[in-house]
């Protein structure tokens, strides 16, 4: 697994974040939205050992697809089906239409609206399991995995007595 995909200054920042918060201080969640849709770009990072355990394929919003690019904008406000960039604590789970989801609690001014949005960690049919050219599927603005992603994603989630920190980034 490519460490490369997640920049150690993006780390650092959410190592000196999470220091000395009620937050998981050995797992932090990255999606480098760098990286095309079709590619690995969603990654369960182990703070302690500088390594990542999960690697998966991650949609974004509908809404962030710039016609005739491959760059993306993001944004906060609803209705705009944009992803939204910063940093998230992943909430509690439940189970909604797409089966599984987690809440998302938008930590920055850049995605202080994810509740109000009902912006959530989901898994949805059309994400596949590993990478390709092909771009996946598009969300409203959800990270969605696919449904085996996220079952090794909730592996991790549920075992911590602390919320786990998402940081989406550009």
């Amino acid at each position: 697994m490519n460490l490369m995909n997640v920049p150690q200054a993006r780390v650092s920042e959410v190592k000196n974040y999470i220091k000395g918060k009620e937050y998981n201080q050995e797992l932090a969640v990255f999606i480098n939205f760098k990286i095309p849709s079709g590619k690995y770009r969603y990654f369960i990072y182990n703070l302690k050992n500088n390594t990542i355990v999960q690697q998966a394929v991650v949609s974004h919003g509908s809404g962030s697809v710039i016609p005739k690019s491959d760059a993306l904008k993001f944004s906060n406000i609803e209705s705009s089906y944009q992803s939204s960039l910063g940093k998230y604590a992943i909430g509690e789970s439940y189970v909604g239409k797409f089966g599984k989801a987690y809440r998302l609690k938008g930590l920055d001014s850049t995605n202080s609206n994810a509740m109000q949005r009902a912006i959530v960690l989901h898994s949805y049919g059309c994400i596949p399991d590993i990478e390709s050219q092909t771009p996946a599927c598009l969300s409203l603005g959800c990270p969605m995995l696919s449904v085996n992603a996220l079952k090794v994603t909730a592996k991790y989630i549920d075992q911590s007595a602390k919320p786990v920190i998402l940081y989406a980034f550009y």
